[in-house]
């Protein structure tokens, strides 16, 4: 770390605006000098455990004055989570981070803080592929499987917030939520230059020891990178681990007696076990709460804790009979939208009539307020609730239910219930659901500590816990072993095989793998297409919006199907935009399926299959109003008819031509009528006028999708915002290279040039071999050669209006197909596979050995294809491509349904020498470089469509 460095104290204070605990700083110290983490963090909840981000930017940041190639620090930092969480402090304080960094850049640092900031800023910026224009620190979540990001640059410092199976999948090249061309630069993203901290890291044993078994199967291979970063490095965060020797890091003399450290850690949680039938849970968990409350000082506030989201939701309606009047009852079980989980988020960490921690002590409440809570509220939620009660559960999820009970110790009268049941008579398995047979072991300990209580309760602050409930004594269950001839399947994206392994079990465990569906609710839902069609098929109706994560809820498959029976349902195609119509009991894991509004199953506190009431379409605020009479019906309860929207179309009877007078007062028409309606249920009042307010008479009609009022511009929702931000060209479909749209046509040279100097500017930020630093360049410089092809350029300038070979053509997008098929390029043909084929024919370039390997292999793999083939298409042309290469001319077939079977053996040779995460990063680089060269010269797709 050089000198101009600020230390990790200065950095905390500048970010926190508080001292930092000693632990901290000591952790922070011990992963600069011995330069990596220990393989535990041992730390009680409620002591600042986030923390770990602020210490990995700090020493990113202090390594930025190194040569690439001997920094240590890791470029991506993941903070896993084994579930969807409600309330992710974590989440808030990484986006914290990065926006305080972003807002110093080009200051002058006038304080010591401002000072701290804009030297960190500078150093991570510097770390880029484009030091004058990139963040500081990018921020990405990946919480659910419809619609996803991924860091856009490799060498962009970056904090990637992700549940285990969004990480877990992306590991093993099967992203959830990730399109098939992008599955190895997820791969990438996940498997190499990545330090994961994870959190609460009991829940996932199982990633542990997947990271393990998969760096034994690359341990022969050749690092791309530096040798710690090649691959992701976890790092567990639990106070309640299973490592015992000295890789685990604990506190220490200095952190108990620290005032701050010591008070929390002193917290009085006195806990009192009460028991019942089975069939009572739900009905004793809320009575023991109002009892709690009935002692209460004022109006306070309480956790309850149930195993399942069916017991919480039965303990969430005994609560609101039991207590009204009296109190205000919240629901949170993960199965909600962003949008009524927003809602409950803003009560439950409300600073003054909240829960929040660190919150007013003196809260203006009038009335008690309650959480019901599922283990979604165990780990990230920062509340610090008076009074708690919990359904029995094992060691570790107890230790973690009571972090949210007087966690900064300011509550003397802060006490909670312990709920044992026996385990449901209609369990097909022995033991509890969730916890197995840990809960019986649970409460033997607690009544033998009880038993030397003289008052029947029992002291579980964090000082004290561990002795009373003693080692878990849970056990992981099994999960399959990871053979390479697994891995080599799963590494197959462009063609997957039939009936490959699914991910999950291996980092989540047989038994508690997520089989679980995201359901999406829609007032328009465009009808099925045919199984052959394509994006752009005049059969293929896309679904407007496209499907966000915001507005998805998980679901398990099973239940999905129950609740569902055999109906039909529309499932979102692999292309993200198109439906298919099936029956509910074929929908798989992993699957997205959409609903119409009017079908219920959701209430403002998320999944409920009894409920019948219709459903907001939230995917539609700020964004327009599908014209649709059937869509409109199930919005606002209004009977538009198919004339009235057929002359705001305009078209008329026999499709006769309508007089815009008359198109634009049918448009008003409509529009008044929706206005007219008073706030449909479900709908805030607000909600609804703002939405309403948004509409403008101007109609659009997309060639593809829905036509639609719009919205007024300066109330769209951007599209480029956290949860959008996938980056148009990960967006478009790519099938018949919509990536060659841009602003103004490009010059095939210039545009590789571009792109080789791209590809080069990353590779040597991130610190590889000068030979492999060539490479990528070289690959940048000859991967759309083959766009030479005279069908291609009459397909990109069919009137030969700009002279030259082009790269980018700015054909409006409604033209695109028409102009393939004149121009004779056969639908779905790869230019990449003539770039490859003429390098291949280069003199010399073929007897290159394993880098002549790497180079074809880049130019074929950097749409997402030759992993390991690219798909032939038909064509009947006997023409060939040409070019010049280094002084060469050089020729090739440009027959597309001619196949390189050359390419699956290629491709295993450069697994075997790089591995299956370096061959991905290699391929990252120039796929990202490709992209980032493009979307400077492009616009996105609905850009140009409207």
């Amino acid at each position: 770390m050089t000198s101009s460095m600020p230390s990790f104290a200065s950095f905390y204070r500048a970010i926190n605006g508080r001292e930092v605990f000693p632990w901290q700083l000591r952790l922070a110290e011990q992963v600069a000098d011995t330069e990596k983490w220990p393989a535990e963090v041992g730390v009680p909840t409620g002591l600042g455990k986030t923390a770990c981000l602020d210490i990995a930017v700090w020493w990113l940041a202090s390594q930025a004055d190194r040569a690439p190639s001997s920094r240590t620090a890791p470029t991506r930092i993941w903070w896993v989570v084994n579930r969807r969480l409600l309330v992710d402090s974590t989440a808030e304080h990484a986006c914290y981070i990065a926006k305080v960094l972003r807002a110093s850049v080009g200051t002058d640092g006038n304080t010591e803080a401002d000072h701290t900031l804009a030297t960190v800023a500078k150093a991570l910026r510097s770390l880029t592929s484009e030091p004058a224009d990139a963040d500081p620190l990018e921020v990405i979540r990946l919480r659910g499987g419809v619609k996803t990001r991924t860091p856009t640059d490799p060498a962009q410092p970056a904090i990637v917030l992700s549940t285990l199976p969004m990480y877990g999948s992306r590991l093993l090249f099967r992203g959830y939520g990730s399109s098939r061309k992008m599955r190895p630069t997820d791969a990438a993203m996940a498997g190499t230059d990545s330090l994961v901290l994870l959190d609460e890291a009991h829940l996932a044993p199982h990633l542990v020891s997947l990271c393990d078994a998969l760096e034994e199967c690359a341990s022969k291979q050749r690092d791309v990178l530096q040798g710690v970063r090649s691959r992701p490095r976890i790092v567990a965060l639990t106070a309640t681990g299973r490592t015992e020797d000295q890789s685990r890091f604990d506190l220490d003399d200095r952190d108990y007696a620290h005032p701050i450290v010591r008070q929390r850690l002193d917290a009085p949680k006195p806990i009192r076990l009460l028991e019942c039938e089975a069939r009572y849970v739900a009905k004793t968990l809320a009575n023991a709460m109002k009892s709690l409350l009935a002692d209460a000082p004022g109006p306070a506030t309480g956790v309850v804790f149930a195993n399942t989201p069916k017991t919480a939701r039965q303990a969430f309606e005994q609560l609101k009979k039991l207590m009204s009047d009296s109190a205000e009852i919240l629901l949170l079980t993960g199965r909600s939208r962003e949008r009524e989980a927003e809602r409950v988020r803003g009560r439950v960490l409300h600073r003054e009539s909240g829960m929040a921690a660190g919150g007013d002590v003196g809260r203006r409440r009038e009335r008690h307020l309650v959480a019901v809570a599922t283990q979604t509220l165990e780990v990230g939620a920062d509340i610090d609730a008076e009074y708690f009660v919990t359904e029995n559960c094992g060691v570790r999820a107890l230790t973690q239910r009571l972090g949210r009970l007087n966690r900064l110790g300011r509550h003397p009268h802060a006490a909670g219930v312990y709920v044992h049941a026996p385990p449901p008579s209609s369990r097909r398995m022995s033991g509890w659901p969730v916890y197995g047979e840990e809960p019986k072991d649970v409460k033997d300990r607690l009544e033998r500590a009880q038993s030397r209580s003289l008052d029947g309760t029992l002291d579980l602050g964090s000082r004290h816990i561990q002795a009373v409930l003693g080692i878990p004594c849970d056990h992981p269950g099994r999960a399959p072993e990871v053979l390479f001839g697994l891995l080599w399947e799963w590494i197959k994206t462009t063609t997957p095989p039939n009936g490959e392994a699914p991910v999950e079990p291996y980092f989540s465990g047989v038994a508690r793998a997520d089989r679980s569906v995201s359901l999406i609710w829609r007032a328009h839902i465009p009808d099925a297409v045919p199984e052959d069609a394509r994006p752009d098929d005049d059969r293929a109706y896309r679904l407007w919006p496209r499907a966000r994560n915001s507005e998805s809820v998980s679901v398990p498959i099973n239940e999905f199907r129950d609740v569902l029976k055999d109906d039909e349902v529309d499932r979102i195609r692999s292309d993200r935009v198109t439906l298919e119509r099936i029956r509910s009991a074929d929908a798989r894991p992993g699957d997205t399926i959409v609903l119409h509004t009017d079908r219920g199953l959701l209430d403002e506190y998320g999944w409920e299959p009894s409920s019948r009431l219709p459903v907001v379409d939230v995917s539609l605020l700020d964004r327009g109003l599908p014209l649709d009479r059937n869509a409109i019906k199930r919005l606002c309860l209004v009977s538009i008819s198919d004339d009235l929207i057929q002359t705001a179309l305009g078209v008329g009877r026999d499709d006769e031509e309508i007089d815009p007078t008359e198109k634009d007062r049918a448009a008003d028409r409509i529009l008044d009528a929706v206005r007219e309606v008073g706030t449909p249920s479900g709908w805030d009042h607000r909600e609804w006028n703002g939405f309403v307010d948004s509409l403008t008479a101007e109609v659009i009609q997309p060639k593809s999708e829905v036509a639609r009022f719009g919205a007024k511009k300066d109330m769209v929702a951007e599209e480029n915002d956290d949860e959008e931000k996938s980056h148009a060209d990960e967006e478009k479909s790519d099938e018949f290279d919509e990536l060659s749209l841009a602003r103004q046509p490009v010059a095939l040279h210039r545009h590789c040039t571009d792109v080789g100097n791209r590809a080069r500017v990353i590779a040597n930020r991130l610190g590889l071999p000068t030979d492999l630093i060539q490479a990528v360049e070289r690959a940048g410089l000859l991967h759309d050669i083959g766009k030479t092809d005279r069908r291609f350029q009459r397909w990109l300038d069919p009137d030969d209006r700009h002279g030259g070979v082009l790269a980018k053509s700015n054909m409006p997008p409604h033209l695109w197909e028409r102009a393939r098929a004149d121009a004779g390029w056969p639908r779905g043909g790869r230019h990449e596979t003539l770039s490859a084929r003429l390098v291949d024919q280069l003199e010399g370039q073929h007897g290159d050995g394993l880098l002549g390997d790497l180079l074809l292999h880049l130019i074929l793999s950097h749409h997402g294809q030759g992993r390991p083939l690219v798909r032939p298409v038909v064509d009947r042309t006997h023409n060939g491509v040409s070019e010049t290469i280094d002084g060469h001319s050089v020729h090739a077939s440009a027959d597309l349904s001619v196949v390189d079977w050359e390419q699956p053996a290629r491709f295993r040779r450069l697994n075997d020498e790089f591995g299956p995460w370096g061959l991905a990063l290699l391929e990252a680089i120039l796929c990202r470089a490709d992209q980032a060269v493009t979307r400077a010269s492009t616009t996105t797709l609905s850009e140009r469509r409207t």
